[in-house]
């Protein structure tokens, strides 16, 4: 039975390694969604995608969304549901490291939409704890829009956004970055021609970055 809180899809490398890239899916989706992209990631990594803990229709939620600031498109997470999300997926990855016997030094983060919400928030709480962050097509949350953690300072992260994307809009990903940027961090951020969704030329340009840094 595994140690590992989060329902998860673990792929092994073709070689031996203690390299892992940790994959976390937007809202409605579930572990198998990521899995092409994570997949298709340069060197030889562990692949381990999490399950968010919540039902979502056919899917799976890391959190509930709090809409009073507006439609979706100005939605922040729920405070205490996405608190929770944050301790989970840093118990999940602490145990997978132990389960796998990996090496804490060569982690990597991918998240898409919620799931790159809880990235730029999971970074920010623990610099260390990731060597490379890529966040796709999210935002940084208001509960971590002011932190300044010690470790932040050159932590490679690749933020990127859809020029079309009306559920969360190019310039909500714009700010996250430029945040990220003004706290230390080694940010690069790009946008494509793309609604709410992963398209050639980012996948692209995600492999180009964790060749850089992974």
């Amino acid at each position: 039975m595994s140690d590992i809180p989060l329902e998860y899809v673990h792929r092994e490398p073709e070689a031996e390694s203690e390299s892992a890239v940790f994959v976390l899916h937007g809202r409605g989706a579930d572990e198998q969604d990521l899995l092409p992209v994570a997949e298709q990631l340069p060197g030889d990594h562990h692949v381990i995608s999490f399950r968010a803990p919540d039902h979502l229709q056919g899917g799976y939620t890391w959190y509930q969304l709090d809409l009073s600031g507006g439609g979706l498109e100005n939605s922040q997470p729920h405070s205490a549901e996405f608190r929770r999300s944050l301790d989970i997926v840093a118990e999940s990855v602490d145990a997978a490291v132990a389960t796998f016997n990996l090496d804490p030094d060569r982690l990597g983060l991918l998240g898409f939409s919620q799931g790159a919400i809880t990235s730029f928030s999971s970074v920010l709480e623990a610099p260390d704890r990731f060597a490379w962050v890529v966040g796709l097509h999210g935002y940084l949350a208001e509960d971590h829009a002011d932190a300044e953690p010690e470790g932040i300072k050159g932590k490679p992260i690749f933020v990127g956004a859809g020029t079309s994307d009306q559920i969360i809009p190019a310039a909500r990903s714009e700010d996250a970055a430029e945040r990220l940027h003004d706290i230390g961090a080694d940010v690069r951020f790009e946008t494509f021609n793309t609604g709410h969704g992963i398209g050639q030329g980012e996948l692209e340009a995600v492999v180009e970055f964790v060749e850089e840094h992974a």
